[in-house]
């Protein structure tokens, strides 16, 4: 049979052709597409805007009932009825949220300029919508969309006005759907007169005042709302956007230029003419609210705070929403603190009306909670408050970052010696200088009570600048990148610190070397009565050993009792702290006055911060006093905060408690320390008498007559010593203690003494007259010959050292050095380091005298003759200096 090839291909092989083979693969048939018709989308069309429609019905009908619902079961919250209260530690009422309540104020009352500033601000279709503007919400739509943010709300007065009589400040469908259907009912219920007028009456314009009535008060004093002015209107009316923010007490350029865009509004509505207008542009804020005499107005401000960050409630609902907030304040130590402050004795006297101010933290180190707070001198309900504002600390950061890290390493002990030497760190780049004077070293409790700056940056150095700062971060100081150098050892941060921080880092000293975060919140009731907010203390942080912290507080004991914190004393009460101050610097202004005094101090009760300062300093706004004033502060304040609580002493840790219980031999003072200049020498020589203590080691130290603190000469094994580096003419004082080697514990200071230096004039010599030591006419030659005696060491002071002594018998030479330059303390400018080479001396030289023998006849005496020797003085080149500048790029705050 033959294949008939000429048939014509099937349809299948059309749509497959395969070289003319067939295509045996099944092929699926597609299904028929159904056609649109008009009629088909006509009908879904009318199905699904009938149920859009059923729903509208459906939801318009719950809405409606449930907004009468609400609205019949909150008519009492159309108005304010309860306050939030506030509690001391103790329980006990401490007051009612600052509320300024008026009475309502009728429509009538209400001038018709005032109502349109609010109807063009808030809400310019109020009087055609019917409590929800469809049109204002599409418009703020778009314009939300375009700007890809939030910039235009479109909730009606009405809205506004719903939303105000709830606390819940959720942000849900729900919530908004609720709002809707009160605002609906609201419309329904009451004329928009009255809806406006309930408005006007409820919302919060800041400052503590609620309705329009209390804002005029408060903003402008008046009363009467028909007597304010069209800027006062335009004022008013752009409050409710932002009551904080553009309330004109506080933010008065924020509020003006708020203040236009409401007058350009009621302008562009046809509410005011553009002169009117812009007449009202150019007023300036100049009233002055009258002070509200309130206790407890800075706690309570900072609880307010606190409570708004925990909660997420807002400032008018913590008002008004009749919440019970149990604090940690201590009603004692607050009022003490508030009288401190009210007593301008207790701070420097201004030039004119700026005003010297402060601030202080107290708190219990042992929980951290805060017992006491102030911000400022004359503090008004939210204030600018001073307890968070940030300022350089000085010196009052040294043993945060450099003398507990320190001693924490165990490398470092309250008696180990530092280095007190004039010198430059990291690479000669930082080059601090002391205040009063400097050695080769000086015992670490010393440096601390005299707050030496050398010793501390030293410190700082050994332990290294990244370890400082980790101690500080733990401590509770916020600390800044670029803080990372040498600066911080004494204070000199980039943003600084405050009062809070502070009071927090040395809580850790206090508290055994455990950090505890401050807190003034215990606990939050709502108006039902359940608990909102309670405080859930974190588990203490161990940032230094217990031994560290121990040492820290003996050593900061000293500082009170007999360093630069002396006037921080309360008597019989054990105070540990520490002072700080920071220079002006102000470029070009050549003065001692200071920007800033610290006190930061603690006894076994209670941590303290304080701050003294010029808010804006400048060369007329600088404190003349220093830390001093601020410890004093400190003292005033504790004295009347403790009052009738038990004194305690600090704790011992357990380990050292052992130690001290172990027998020491009682270090006794040095007696009979004598001194006396040698003019053949140019040396003070110094003797006393010894104690027995086996290997012991006595320590001298001297003051010259221009210095204002003393430092370590010498250190000697023996019961005398020789100063060789004394200037003629000069007064010095001295005093010595003693070393117990196997204590480490030295003595008290012996009785000072004072030798002066003062060279006596040779007497003239008669060659007629016989030799006083040589009356019999014998011809011994009792002039010495050349003496001299090179000291080699100059005693720098202030940056201006001493020349090197030579001293010889025919003729004493000083040679006198300018020294090193002096130190910016604050500018971060050294002007270089002088080097001095030592004298050259040329001996003197003695011719011997010669003698002619007399001739004796009886009954007659023929004395004989003596030719005095002659000298020839010695010559002194003096010394040499040269000076390298040398350059700082630290800022250098410290001092006491």
């Amino acid at each position: 049979m033959s294949t008939n090839n000429n048939r014509p291909p099937s349809r299948l092989s059309r749509s497959n052709p395969s070289d003319g083979k067939e295509n045996t693969t099944k092929s699926k048939i597609p299904k028929k597409k159904k056609k649109i018709t008009t009629k088909r989308v006509l009908w879904t069309m009318f199905f699904t805007m009938a149920f859009a429609v059923i729903c509208a019905i459906g939801g318009y009908i719950f809405i409606s009932i449930n907004g009468e619902k609400i609205l019949s079961e909150n008519q009492d919250k159309l108005t304010i009825y309860e306050t939030s209260k506030v509690y001391d530690r103790s329980g006990n009422l401490m007051g009612e949220l600052s509320i300024t309540k008026s009475e309502p104020v009728d429509i009538k009352q209400i001038p018709k300029l005032l109502q349109e500033a609010f109807i063009a601000t808030e809400d310019r279709r109020f009087m055609e919508h019917s409590g929800v503007d469809l049109w204002s919400i599409g418009r703020a739509a778009v314009k939300d969309v375009v700007a890809r943010s939030k910039v235009e709300g479109g909730s009606t007065i009405t809205q506004q006005l719903a939303k105000n009589m709830f606390l819940s400040r959720d942000k849900t469908f729900f919530r908004k759907a609720t709002e809707v259907s009160i605002a609906m009912a609201l419309e329904r219920n009451f004329s928009k007169e009255k809806i406006l007028e309930m408005y006007l009456n409820r919302i919060y314009f800041g400052q503590g005042s609620y309705g329009i009535k209390a804002a005029s008060q408060r903003y402008f004093g008046e009363s009467d709302l028909k007597e304010l002015k069209l800027w006062e209107i335009a004022t008013l009316a752009a409050l409710p956007k932002g009551p904080s923010a553009y309330n004109p007490v506080t933010n008065p350029e924020l509020s003006k230029t708020r203040r236009g865009v409401v007058l350009d509004l009621m302008f562009d509505q046809g509410y005011i003419t553009a002169a009117q207008r812009d007449e009202a542009k150019k007023v300036d804020y100049d009233y002055t609210p009258p002070k509200k005499s309130q206790s407890y107005l800075a706690f309570k401000d900072f609880v307010m705070k606190e409570a708004e960050a925990k909660t997420g409630l807002t400032e008018d609902q913590l008002n008004r929403g009749g919440y019970k907030i149990y604090t940690t304040m201590d009603k004692q130590a607050q009022l003490a603190v508030e009288k401190a402050f009210a007593d301008d004795s207790n701070f420097e006297k201004s030039k004119d009306d700026q005003q010297v101010q402060g601030a202080v933290v107290i708190m219990n180190h042992q929980n951290g909670s805060l017992v006491a707070l102030l911000g400022g001198r004359d503090y008004e309900r939210k204030g600018f408050s001073r307890v968070e504002a940030r300022r350089q600390p000085g010196s009052a950061f040294k043993p945060i970052v450099d003398y507990a890290p320190a001693l924490d390493t165990k490398k470092f002990t309250p008696d180990s010696m530092l280095s007190n030497e004039k010198q430059c760190f990291a690479n000669g780049t930082y080059c601090p200088g002391n205040l009063h004077g400097y050695s080769k070293t000086i015992g670490m409790t010393e440096a601390l009570e005299e707050s030496a700056n050398i010793p501390a940056v030293w410190l700082l150095d050994q332990v290294g600048v990244k370890t400082g700062v980790e101690y500080a971060k733990k401590m509770g100081i916020t600390m800044d990148p670029n803080d990372a150098n040498l600066a911080i050892a004494l204070g000199g941060l980039t943003k600084g610190t405050n009062t809070l921080e502070m009071a927090e880092a040395y809580s850790v000293f206090a508290n055994g070397g455990y950090h505890n975060p401050a807190y003034s919140i215990k606990s939050i009731q709502g108006p039902d009565g359940k608990e909102v907010y309670t405080y859930n203390p974190p588990n203490p942080e161990s940032v230094i050993s217990s031994d560290t912290a121990y040492y820290m507080t003996k050593m900061m004991e000293q500082v009170v009792t007999s360093g630069t914190g002396k006037r921080a004393s309360l008597g019989g009460r054990p105070v540990a702290g520490k002072t700080g101050t920071t220079q002006h610097g102000i470029k070009g202004l050549n003065s001692s006055r200071n920007r800033d005094a610290w006190f930061v101090g603690y006894t076994a009760e209670w941590t303290a911060s304080v701050w003294m300062g010029y808010d804006k300093p400048d060369k007329d706004h600088l404190l003349k006093g220093s830390s001093g004033q601020s410890a004093a502060l400190f003292g005033t304040i504790m004295k009347d905060a403790l009052k009738d609580v038990p004194v305690k002493d600090f704790p011992i840790p357990n380990d050292l408690k052992q130690k001290e219980q172990e027998p020491v031999k009682q270090v006794t003072t040095i007696s009979g320390l004598a001194g006396a200049f040698n003019q053949d020498t140019g040396t003070v020589l110094l003797s006393w008498n010894g104690v027995d203590v086996p290997n012991v080691k006595y320590r001298v130290y001297r003051k010259e007559a221009s210095e204002s603190g003393f430092s370590q000469l010498l250190e000697a094994d023996s019961t005398s010593a020789e100063d060789v580096t004394v200037i003629p003419n000069t007064t010095y004082e001295y005093y010595v203690t003693y070393v117990d080697p196997s204590t480490g514990l030295e003595s008290e200071k012996s009785a000072s003494i004072q030798v002066s230096t003062q060279q006596a004039e040779a007497p003239a010599v008669d060659p007629n007259q016989p030799d006083p030591n040589n009356p019999d006419g014998n011809g011994s030659n009792t002039d010495q010959g050349n003496n001299n005696q090179d000291g080699g060491n100059g005693k720098g002071n202030s940056g201006n050292g001493k020349g090197n002594k030579d001293s010889d018998s025919g003729q004493d030479s000083t040679g006198q050095d300018a020294g090193t330059g002096q130190d910016d303390q604050n500018g971060g400018t050294d002007q270089g380091t002088g080097t001095t080479n030592p004298d050259t001396n040329t001996p003197g030289t003695t011719t011997p005298g010669t003698t002619t023998p007399g001739t004796t006849t009886p009954g007659t005496s023929t004395p004989g003759t003596t030719t005095p020797g002659t000298t020839t003085p010695g010559t002194d080149t003096g010394g040499t200096t040269t000076k390298t500048p040398g350059t700082d790029t630290g800022t250098q705050t410290g001092g006491r």
